[in-house]
């Protein structure tokens, strides 16, 4: 560093400081029995992790179950839950923990299975103290409104639904903030004004909220919205880039990231990208190993290690993948 003092330059050293690079220490893969596994999410609860997915002859169009592993280490795992219905494809479960210290479950449901046609489409949640033993599954919101994920922040939680009406083709998706006491009573906060907006992560940095939000159709480019109490007004900005079954998370020193489907390299592949919220850029930053039918990653830090569930069908079939990934 040059500095200047009474007219003469002085050269200053600085201790160079060696910044450790975004890199991939493991994968494996956790679970491959079904025919196709797919839609993660990943915890850390009661000093366990839970890792759950669908389970299916295909990625849609037939009787999907919802599968609950756990694991004290994360690489042994066995399953503890399975939940079905007949004639019922139950898809995309998502965890978070309540205030009470509950884990709690969301997810969509499609009537019939088949979609042919699609009858009824909800949202419903269900309870565990320990992840073993779940309460009954309960619907949430109106019938065609999916509430994709969850998160709390100061006892209330917080969801993105986004509602299509089955009869148009193609379908126009519309979203909306939600929000909970409980996580079964729920009420609108404000429509988003976007076009094509379906799936959807929220975080907060202090008490301004983050959306992440996919956008499917014409445009597809994922959007990222800023927004302070009562979040009732919200700021829109164009990433640039589709992204598929988003989720984002905010490191210790305030880093953020977001993991999904992007086109990269030329084929679909399950990405991690770093967020540059103030920017508005998402920067690939390390490809997973993935391909073909892939994404839907959940996001865990500790230990200074972020931990990525994920599915991908790179290897045969749909199957699901933990990956642990150093951060700078």
């Amino acid at each position: 560093m040059r500095a200047v003092c009474g007219g003469l330059a002085l050269v200053v050293a600085l201790p160079l400081i060696a910044v450790e690079p975004v890199a991939l220490l493991e994968v494996r893969r956790i679970w491959d029995q079904p025919a196709h596994a797919a839609f993660t999410d990943l915890i850390h609860f009661q000093d366990r992790w839970f890792c759950t997915f669908r389970e299916g002859q295909r990625h849609a169009g037939d009787a999907g179950a919802i599968r609950v592993l756990v694991s004290p280490d994360g690489a042994a795992w066995e399953s503890t839950a399975l939940m079905q219905e007949k004639d019922v494809d139950l898809r995309d479960p998502k965890l978070s923990i309540t205030p009470e210290g509950r884990l709690m479950l969301i997810g969509g449901a499609a009537v019939p299975a088949t979609r042919n046609p699609l009858t009824d489409h909800y949202s419903f949640v269900c309870f565990s103290k320990d992840g073993q033993t779940w309460t009954g599954r309960q619907r949430v919101l109106e019938r065609w409104q999916w509430l994709w994920r969850v998160t709390w922040h100061r006892e209330t939680a917080y969801g993105v639904a986004y509602s299509f009406d089955p009869k148009e083709s193609p379908k126009k998706y519309a979203a909306f903030l939600a929000k909970s006491r409980d996580g079964v009573k729920w009420d609108k906060v404000v429509d988003f004004a976007l076009p094509n907006a379906t799936e959807a992560s929220l975080a907060f940095d202090g008490e301004t909220m983050i959306c992440l939000q996919r956008r499917d159709g014409q445009p597809n480019t994922a959007q990222l919205g800023k927004s302070a109490p009562p979040y009732t007004d919200w700021t829109w900005q164009d990433l640039g880039k589709y992204f598929g079954g988003p989720q984002l998370i905010r490191a210790a020193n305030g880093d953020w990231w977001a993991a999904g489907r992007m086109t990269h390299e030329g084929k679909p592949q399950t990405v991690l990208c770093r967020l540059h919220v103030n920017e508005t850029k998402l920067a690939p930053a390390l490809t997973l190993p993935s391909g073909g039918d892939t994404s839907y990653p959940g996001l865990v830090l500790r230990n200074n290690r972020l931990w990525m569930s994920y599915y991908s069908s790179h290897e045969g079939k749909a199957s699901i993948y933990l990956a642990r990934i150093n951060l700078p």
